[in-house]
Order: structure tokens, then sequence, then C-alpha cells
């Protein structure tokens, strides 16, 4: 048996690295996550444009990497391998294009290809040289072959990106409240592109339901949902009770009896958070609100409204079943809980941000030319360097979108255990100075997922880990597989 599990277990890393899910997450990165972000700004509609001209857009398109290559100083281009960027303090790093094309009055004037700056590309990914290089050929480009990679070369500098450990996004997670003035409370963080927006719900001593998010605070639930068109009593009850009853949802439907229309609703809540113009912009100004800040995760169009009162009702009903001891409170620690953010979602973070401070430049060029009379080509306002330099600074110092430092991190090259060790790094972003006792406790369900062992003594002491060497991470499914099989085994949609 012994023999056995030794051969097993040289098998298994003969074939996979322990970095090999951070590997994938990057090339998922570079594959997908990518033109995602563009798509998600893929219109840009500058607001002063030509008098001569009624519509004016500048739309992207496709996006693509290259492999590394450096750029010398006769202005000739070639390929680069990690070691020359260390030996001559150079970034390694890919030329990344964007097809950018402008509208006027809905006829394409022009459309191009051009480099919008440059990305760090991770150590042994498809974009890298080394990819699929056998012993010798890496003994040759003067690399280690038993190096794991699964980290990138910042002026000259190996730099690791740090695995970050958060609380599951979408998800729905109940937990008792012994000092607010709600015994529990439910939380949720609703992630869609770059918005990340914590609701709340929560029972207060009136018995009343009542929710927040963004700059809606506690705003009463069930007027959230008739807000959203779903206004009959009867089915509200059906939804959130399921055959059960619950006199809370009784003194909740009788208390706002009196609001019968989606209009109505709207109004009550912009009266509620304090918008004070006149009924008609107010109730256009929460329309808005609600589609674009309430559960963006499940859409920000008119459409989904439906769905979004459907899951209101979903998680009122979660919280009577769990308010009446039908149902356990969730355990924040539970690994089922938690979401790890790899080098590819760090860096989709960061591209997110620095491509809008890209096009608002853009737009700020273009409009600073048109304002002197004349009519610039795209060509010449886009400044490739502004994203290159800003992604440059935040792998080199750490410093990362929200505020967060640490992020990226100097490879620790003590041996080669340490090195293993830091590019197996898992942090949480709780503060190290707060007891935080339970979330530095070892959980039984870390169990195969990190190292029992290896933490730090002191103040980051359960918060700083590890993850074990023969743990692989998963990716994200994609919505439509997930509902497809769900289908196929029964699932009726409800409309």
């Amino acid at each position: 048996m012994y023999r056995n599990g030794k051969v097993l277990i040289q098998k298994y890393f003969q074939e996979q690295t322990p970095v090999a899910s951070d590997v994938e997450f990057f090339n998922d990165f570079v594959d997908r996550e990518l033109q995602k972000i563009v798509e998600e700004n893929k219109e840009i509609v500058p607001t002063i444009i030509p008098h001569n001209i009624d519509e004016f857009k500048i739309k992207l398109d496709k996006i693509w990497v290259k492999k590394p290559q450096v750029t010398e100083a006769d202005g000739s281009e070639r390929n680069i391998f990690p070691m020359e960027a260390r030996l001559r303090k150079l970034t390694y790093s890919a030329p990344t294009f964007i097809t950018v094309s402008a509208h006027i009055n809905g006829v394409q004037r022009e459309s191009f290809d051009t480099q919008i700056g440059n990305l760090p590309i991770m150590l042994k990914s498809k974009w890298c040289h080394l990819h699929k290089l056998n012993r010798q050929e890496l003994i040759d480009k003067g690399e280690d072959p038993d190096e794991p990679g699964g980290y990138f070369i910042i002026n000259g500098t190996e730099k690791v990106l740090i695995t970050i450990e958060d609380l599951a996004p979408n998800r729905f997670l109940i937990e008792e409240d012994p000092t607010g003035p709600s015994k529990h409370i439910g939380k949720l963080f609703s992630e869609f592109g770059s918005f990340k927006i914590p609701h709340t719900l929560e029972r207060m001593k009136d018995g009343i339901f009542y929710l927040s998010f963004t700059r809606v605070k506690r705003v009463p639930a069930l007027v959230v949902i008739k807000a959203l068109g779903l206004l009959k009593d009867e089915e509200m009850t059906r939804y959130i009770t399921e055959g059960e009853q619950y006199d809370e949802v009784i003194v909740n439907l009788l208390e706002y009896v009196g609001i019968k229309t989606e209009e109505d609703a709207l109004d009550y809540i912009a009266k509620r958070i304090g918008i004070t113009q006149s009924k008609e912009i107010r109730v256009k100004r929460m329309t808005e609100i609600l589609d674009k800040y309430l559960l963006p995760h499940l859409g920000v169009t008119p459409q989904d409204r439906t769905y979004k009162a459907h899951n209101l009702c979903k998680m009122l009903r979660r919280y009577l079943r769990v308010s009446s001891g039908k149902e356990h409170s969730d355990d924040k620690d539970h690994y089922k809980n938690k979401r790890l953010k790899m080098s590819g979602d760090l860096l989709g973070d960061l591209l997110r941000l620095n491509l809008k401070v890209l096009i608002s430049d853009l737009l700020y060029n273009f409009q600073r030319i048109v304002k002197r009379g004349k009519f610039p080509s795209i060509k010449v306002i886009i400044r490739d360097k502004l994203l290159t330099q800003r992604i440059y600074s935040a792998m080199a110092t750490g410093v990362w979108v929200g505020g967060r430092k640490g992020i990226s991190q100097r490879i620790q090259r003590i041996n080669y255990l340490e090195t293993l060790s830091h590019l197996q790094r898992v942090v949480s972003p709780l503060s190290a100075s707060q007891e935080n006792f339970e979330a530095r406790e070892l959980h039984s369900t870390h169990l195969g997922r990190l190292c029992p062992i290896e933490t730090p003594e002191g103040t980051n002491i359960g918060l700083r880990k590890n993850m074990a060497l023969l743990c692989s991470i998963s990716q994200e499914s994609p919505e439509d597989d997930v509902v497809k099989v769900l289908k196929d085994n029964g699932l009726r949609m409800v409309k």
C-alpha cells in the first residue's frame, strides 16, 4: 500500500505542478476574460462632437495578445525569454492589440488594429515561450527544468500574485447577529463586472423585513418586490411561503396593502431614500437604481425585474425558515462559502479598472481636439503607454484595486520549498489587528485543501495560509451550461 501510494504521488508530480491551477486561471483570463472586459466597455460615446455630425461612436471589438517581445533602442522588435528579462531588468510582457472602429451617423468611418499596452505574461502559461518545452530545451534557454513557473517578471524582479480568499459572491448567507436590532441578518454580495454590491436583509422589532443595498438603506422588502412588478399579494405569499404558514408575511402584506401599482412602490422607496424632485423624475431615478444596483448579477435590464422579484421572495423564504428554527444559519468559515481569487481574477480586476482610465483619457483627448474645431483620427489619441505603466506600477508595488496592498510580492528564493510555499500562499482580507477568532481557527473543510500546519505565528495566524500540495482549484462553470444540465434533469423555469 505504501509503495503504491508513493508511486501515485511521484506520477502526480511528474504530470502536474503545484501551480497548475494558477496557470490555468491565467490562460482563461487571456482566452476569455480579456474579451469579456472589452465587451463591457464596447461602445464609447463622446459628449462633445463636431456640430455637423448627429451621432458619433467609438467601438472596441476584438482583443488579442502576442507572445512576449522586447522593443530595442533602434525600434526593432524580437522575442524575449525569461532569463534575458531577469538579466537585463526588463518586464516579461506581451504586446496587446485591439480592433477599434469609429462610426459617424451609424456608418463606419475608420477601422484599425492598434496596440493598447503590454500585458505581463505568467511563466509556463500558454503565452510564455517556455510552454511545452522539454527538459533539454529549458536548460538551453537558461531555465531550471524543475522550476514550476506560475509567476511574473517585472523590471527583472520575479513577482508572484498572492491568492485572495474571500466570501463567495452571489450567495445568500444568513448569520446570527446578537448585538444588532435584528436577531438574524441575511447578506449577499452581488458581483457583476466591476460592481460588487452588498445587500442586507433583516427583520426589525416592528416585524417588517427591510432590504439595504448601495445608497438604498432599510427600505421595506415587500415594497421593493412590488416595485419590480410582483403586485398580487396572493402571488407573493405563494412564492415566499410555499404553502407554509408565517404570520410575519401577513403583517408585512397588511402594512403595505395601500401600495397598488409599481409607480406607487417606486415613489414610496424614492421618498424613503431622500430623492426630492418631482414624482416623474423620482420614479425614473428609482427605476434606474433598481435595474442597475439591485442584484445586478441577475441582469441589469427591465426584462430581469421578474427574476429579481422571485429571487427576493426566495431570500425571504430562507430567512423565515432560519429565523423560525427550521433551517440552520450559515457558517461563513465553511469552505463552500469561500472563493479563491487567483492571478487571472486579480489581473481581470486590474485591467477592468485601467481600461476605464484609458477610455476616459481617449475621450478627454478627442473632446479637447474637437473644441479646437478639428476632427481627429482615433489612431492618434490612444496612448498605449498609459495602460502599460499603470499595470506595471500595480505589479511592482503590490497596491491593487480597492487599495489592497501586498497582492504582488517578490518571490522568496531562500530554498526550493520556500519558493513552492510562496506560490501556494492564500491570504484572507480580514484585518490582522482584529481578533476574528473563528476566521483564524482550523475548519474541518480545510482538509485536503489547505495545509493545517503552515501558518505564521503571531498576528497573522490563521489569516495567512497555504494550499495543500495536491490541491487543485476548479474554474467557474459558465451559467448557461449549468442551466442546460438542470433543464435536462427536469428543472422548470419560472417566468
